[in-house]
């Protein structure tokens, strides 16, 4: 699978250049987060502006990917759905447990109110 990636100071965007969210694609997308983990890129943003299907099996793995990221204390957000791919996150309610941004803009307020957030938590805990 082929992404585009664009890294900034905060978060990296990761666009998938396929029509289609396989489970394979969603397994490359973990396997690019855990390399680009190591290189320092800890919050992202995934575009699916490209992509206009979704297969079931990759719903459950986006769930996987997005409390994996949460567990860790980073932040992970999809925009760009639209669509069939939209549709379905909605029809298994997944929209509802996973960042889903309508706009590119969007995305970016989430990381950055959830760094922010995490700063400030960390912040409360040290003064306790």
């Amino acid at each position: 699978m082929d992404f585009k990636i664009d890294t900034r100071d905060t978060f990296s965007v990761i666009t998938p250049v396929s029509e289609t969210i396989t489970a394979n694609l969603t397994d490359e997308l973990q396997a690019t987060f855990e390399k680009m983990r190591q290189s320092g890129s800890l919050n992202f943003i995934v575009d699916f502006q490209e992509c206009k299907n979704i297969d079931t099996a990759a719903l459950e793995r986006l769930v996987a990917m997005h409390e994996e990221c949460y567990a860790m204390g980073r932040s992970l957000v999809f925009t760009g759905t639209k669509g069939k791919v939209l549709a379905a996150l909605k029809d298994a309610e997944i929209d509802t447990i996973i960042n889903v941004a309508p706009k590119m803009i969007e995305a970016v307020d989430i990381i950055s109110m959830e760094i922010l957030e995490r700063d400030l938590f960390g912040e409360e805990q040290e003064d306790a």
